[in-house]
């Protein structure tokens, strides 16, 4: 690790310490040769003062158990029909697996406790059908969470609940997870996906609002896993109902944990209810950012140079894409308004956030801010990129005569002899 590494892990403990964090581990992961390095993960944040709650899954765990029993299951995620001999596999396999976590969490240092902390209900009848002792959770004991996490002990909660008369339902972990996240407050959810579920084309995106996620879902239905629909599926549902992050991760990478909650992009798909990316206007302070952002391509002639002085003079016209406040791009436009024109300025993203999207979401936002200042032509000029402006940005090339007057003699002087591309603006 390398000092900016650590800097980087640095400026996320504030906003982390003592707050609670929900980790859902899929049985599959909790039975792989890479769990124990996702316990040391979990050492590590407890370490940094944050509350977790394990939650597992069971499913890979049940199955096994009916093989070696020779007995039919009807289902093991929770989700279809749980028949009597089904439901007593799924606890003789999830006790078992939660007796295996807590012997691995003592492994490293952690001081752990199995508790009933679902409340739950029958499933009922749903298309007609009985689901018998498939359970839905009907509250959580939050209470009893909070008392453990202010001991400095991790709950570990398995896919069971309980009634009110004694009696046991198979819960599936997903969903439990999202519940007991809500109904604790929690900073963020974390499902731990196994590796074997990550293989679907097109890929997942890395980042999604709620309305993205729960859209993915639907038109994905035939293509995505059921491991990773349910995990996205109650991510949106988590966020919807306040918690600000939910992240689901292969947990058959090493330091995944790690990975994303301590780093702006993260290695896994990021389902988000506040706004984790934010494009907003740059203040004084912010100058010393943009120039240090801008500094590479400045020097490969990408980028005309830009003194700090410049920038303050048009303060107004610049902005910043942030992600978790750590400025990754920026972008400037600069208005003509006799002529009825703006330009498009200063686009750059930093080389670690490159192929993300970025430069076309800066693109699009100052194209509907022209359109605000009712901008009849957006221009930009490049020397190096404007292959680009044209394939995602739709600019076309121009002859240098269209530019505003004023605009038109900094080129001249200039003698970059750049490319000068234009968009035509239609009323939004």
């Amino acid at each position: 690790m390398n000092v900016s590494d650590l800097r980087e892990i640095l400026q996320y403990v504030p906003l982390f310490r003592e707050r609670a964090f929900v980790v859902a581990v899929d049985g599959e992961v909790a039975g792989s040769e890479n769990f124990q390095n996702l316990l040391l993960d979990l050492a590590v944040l407890r370490s940094l003062s944050i509350k977790v709650v394990l939650v597992h899954g069971a499913s890979h765990q049940i199955q096994q158990l009916a093989r070696e029993r020779k007995v039919s299951i009807t289902n093991s995620d929770g989700i279809g029909i749980t028949d009597m001999p089904t439901l007593q596999v799924s606890i003789d396999a999830a006790i078992r697996l939660t007796n295996e976590i807590m012997e691995g969490l003592s492994s490293v240092d952690l001081r752990a406790a199995y508790i009933n902390a679902i409340i739950a209900h029958p499933a009922g009848i749903l298309g007609g059908v009985d689901q018998q002792y498939t359970g839905k959770v009907e509250r959580v004991d939050t209470k009893a969470l909070k008392l453990l996490l202010d001991e400095g002990i991790v709950p570990v909660v398995p896919p069971l609940g309980f009634d009110g008369e004694g009696r046991t339902y198979r819960v599936n972990s997903d969903s439990t997870a999202q519940e007991i996240a809500v109904e604790l407050g929690a900073t963020k959810i974390l499902y731990l996906a196994p590796n074997s579920v990550f293989s679907a084309q097109p890929a997942i995106p890395r980042q999604l609002s709620i309305s993205e996620a729960e859209e993915l879902v639907k038109k994905r239905k035939a293509d995505l896993p059921q491991g990773i629909l349910s995990k996205l599926d109650n991510a949106a549902k988590a966020c919807r109902q306040g918690v600000a992050r939910a992240h689901v991760l292969n947990g058959g990478m090493n330091e995944a944990l790690l990975s994303e909650v301590f780093s702006p992009e993260g290695i896994g798909t990021m389902v988000y209810s506040n706004e984790y990316q934010q494009i907003r206007r740059i203040f004084k302070k912010d100058v010393r950012a943009v120039t240090s952002l801008i500094r590479q391509s400045v020097q490969n002639e990408e980028l005309v140079r830009r003194t700090r002085s410049e920038i303050l003079e048009r303060l107004g016209d610049y902005w910043l894409l942030e992600i978790d406040r750590t400025p990754v791009a920026c972008v400037a436009m600069h208005l003509y308004p006799e002529e009825s024109a703006a330009e498009l300025a200063c686009l750059h993203v930093g080389k670690a956030h490159e192929n993300q999207g970025y430069g076309r979401k800066l693109m699009a936002f100052v194209e509907n801010l022209a359109r605000e200042k009712n901008v009849k032509n957006l221009f930009a000029l490049s020397t190096q990129a404007y292959s680009y402006l044209q394939q995602k940005g739709g600019f076309a090339t121009a002859d240098p005569s269209i530019l505003p007057a004023a605009r038109l003699a900094k080129y001249e002087e200039s003698a970059r002899n750049s490319v000068v591309l234009v968009k035509s603006l239609r009323p939004a």
